[in-house]
């Protein structure tokens, strides 16, 4: 609940920052044409996700004779989630990780690399499916293009709003016309910056939630626990060459290396913390 209730309230600040952006720049119809822009944008994206990232990563569709365990540990979380069988691929990578896509439950694939099936135990690659499904039972890809969206078309309003006050400067000499151009300099830098920050905290308690979602559907918490530390260690020791920037958030444990900048700018929660929450539903019990 205390998840949903901060997905929202981010996206609201999204919406209010967006609106800020729209008045700075003076009136609705920049604000309506970059929202329009950015909308089609994440909408071909959206729409079409599933088939981008799987072929990114040369993903193969299997099917009950390919893997039968595998195939049918997904159909029985499937089925324990209430939700309809989703396509199942594997990742030709020795790197252990395993993403979910797909527009709706009723177009969903979820994919695992070769390197998890040989790295986790069957309870701790349910934990880590029972996860990937409750990404598509909470729609995660839904609000995650969403969050794109309004990040995106505040980025465009920056831009409109750092070129306006440019090219606007040359016409006014006194002190109050670089004052506003300063401010609005200011703005357009830093509210693209900002809508990024909440973007990033959008997908981090999407990852809280899927967890604790995972954790309910496959009634093991600890086993959740255990493949999350298993898999970042792994994930240093092979991490994954193919791995893409614009893709990283989609899957378990980010796939790409070397240290971030700041915790701030990461679509991934501090893994030491999953594991903590983790550990203390298990005690707590459901």
């Amino acid at each position: 609940m205390i998840n949903r209730l901060k997905t929202t309230l981010l996206l609201s600040l999204l919406t209010v920052l967006m609106v800020l952006m729209g008045s700075a720049i003076g009136g609705k119809a920049g604000m309506v044409f970059a929202f329009l822009m950015a909308l089609a944008m994440n909408f071909f994206s959206y729409w079409f996700s599933d088939k981008i990232v799987l072929r990114m990563y040369g993903a193969r569709e299997v099917g009950e004779h390919d893997h039968p365990a595998f195939y049918g540990m997904v159909r029985r979380l499937a089925t324990q989630a209430g939700l309809p069988m989703p396509r199942v691929y594997i990742i030709p990578s020795e790197s252990p990780n395993a993403f979910a896509t797909g527009r709706n439950p009723s177009h969903a694939a979820v994919a695992a690399t070769e390197g998890i099936l040989r790295v986790l135990t069957t309870e701790e690659l349910e934990g880590v499916m029972a996860h990937e499904l409750a990404h598509v039972q909470n729609r995660d890809i839904l609000v995650g293009t969403i969050a794109a969206t309004f990040a995106g078309a505040i980025a465009m309003l920056g831009n409109m709003l750092q070129w306006g006050a440019i090219l606007g400067a040359g016409r006014s000499d006194d002190e109050e016309g670089s004052g506003g151009m300063l401010g609005s300099l200011a703005m357009a830098i830093i509210a693209p910056l900002a809508a990024m920050l909440i973007q990033m905290a959008v997908s981090r308690s999407r990852e809280y939630l899927a967890d604790e979602t995972g954790a309910r559907i496959c009634g093991r918490p600890l086993a959740l626990a255990n493949a999350l530390r298993k898999l970042h260690a792994a994930s240093h020791m092979i991490p994954m060459q193919e791995a893409r920037p614009a893709s990283a958030h989609m899957f378990i444990v980010n796939p790409l290396t070397g240290g971030s900048l700041l915790k701030l700018f990461s679509t991934h929660p501090p893994m030491e913390e999953r594991i903590a929450r983790l550990e203390r539903m298990a005690s707590g019990g459901f």
